[in-house]
């Protein structure tokens, strides 16, 4: 049994949930600054108590592990305090808000009882390792060049209204789209099996919500240590409804492709089909047909329940996490440093490699 506590009640309530619902885990304790949101998701969830502070989480004898879903500009630092109190950690995206805070969490990680994982949901999608697995199979050839984009208008959650006055969240002060590329970038780094050598960022500056200061567009072009070439465009203040994730793989022998809208299909094009000319449609969801209404969702299908489990099983017969610390900064790093290189007016920025910081 892993005894959890959960930071954040407005993310973290949908990792709770399948948290309280999965029988390996105890759903012990919640923390939230604003201590009402967490009490209400305490009563909800049935968690034992509510945590008063974030060190009083760290020091209590009878939690093992913390999530940590909390605004971005935390994760890195609340991660590092929670792997210093030897907790094991299950970080949502991205795992660092600065290149700056990525070698201290290597570092963190190093030295802990605990094991670090990165709550990449994303992953975790049907479709997702469904592309993963015909990739690996040989169905396009070998991966040479990919774009994926994540466009999702979040302005509603870039404001916040506390005792009638406005306040404007980190969404909109601290977000560089580029830095939330994992749970696109991420997962194609995993179906090219490679890493970002060096990345180039470019941005549209602030025009669409000059009144939240956030920038409207940001693209990151990787060339990675394999020689393939990654393109990742983010934006969070487009009216683009709904929202997207969007995967293109071209292989040396064929392509694969996510929808841009719903009515659209998953499509492949392969060698490997006999006689198909074109692009053939694949049959593909976010949730797996086998889990699908039997098992409690995180707000996003069946992935948060599989990746939970990943994560209790890893820390249980204590072996690695799938997306361990040097897999989050993989998919994190090219984002932030991307967004720097965009600042800077598109200078090239080398991404290193962070297993070379625990030699």
């Amino acid at each position: 049994m892993l005894r959890f506590a959960v930071v954040g009640a407005r993310r973290g309530v949908g990792l709770a949930a399948v948290i309280a619902a999965n029988p390996k885990c105890q759903l012990v304790a919640i923390f939230d600054p604003r201590r009402e949101r967490a009490e209400q998701a305490a009563t909800n969830l049935g968690a034992a108590r509510v945590a008063a502070s974030y060190e009083e989480l760290l020091a209590s004898e009878d939690i093992d592990a913390v999530v940590i879903a909390s605004p971005m500009p935390f994760h890195a630092t609340q991660a590092i305090a929670a792997l210093e109190a030897d907790k094991h950690v299950l970080s949502e995206v991205p795992a660092i808000a600065s290149p700056e805070e990525a070698e201290p969490l290597v570092k963190a990680a190093a030295k802990s009882r605990g094991k670090y994982m990165l709550a990449e949901n994303m992953a975790y999608f049907a479709w997702v390792q469904a592309f993963d697995t015909l990739v690996k199979e040989g169905f396009i050839g070998d991966p040479v060049y990919g774009e994926c984009e994540y466009v999702h208008d979040c302005r509603d959650l870039m404001v916040e209204w506390i005792d009638g006055e406005k306040h404007l969240t980190w969404r909109a002060t601290h977000l560089g789209p580029a830095q939330y590329c994992t749970h696109d970038l991420g997962p194609m780094l995993h179906i090219f099996d490679d890493r970002v050598d060096t990345v180039v960022g470019m941005n549209t500056g602030c025009r669409t919500a000059p009144d939240l200061g956030a920038i409207d567009a940001e693209v990151i072009l990787c060339k990675t240590v394999k020689g393939r070439v990654l393109k990742f465009l983010g934006s969070f203040v487009n009216a683009r409804h709904p929202a997207l994730h969007y995967f293109v793989i071209y292989g040396t022998e064929g392509v694969l492709e996510s929808p841009r809208v719903p009515e659209e299909a998953f499509k492949m094009n392969s060698p490997k089909i006999p006689h198909a000319w074109g692009m053939v449609k694949l049959p593909l969801s976010d949730s797996h047909p086998d889990l699908a209404g039997r098992v409690a969702g995180g707000g996003h299908g069946t992935c948060e329940w599989l990746m939970v489990e990943d994560f209790v099983s890893a820390v249980l017969e204590d072996r690695q996490p799938p997306i361990d610390v040097y897999t989050a900064l993989d998919w994190s790093l090219p984002g932030a440093l991307g967004h720097q290189s965009a600042e800077e007016g598109g200078i090239p920025k080398k991404v290193p490699d962070p297993r070379s910081w625990t030699g």
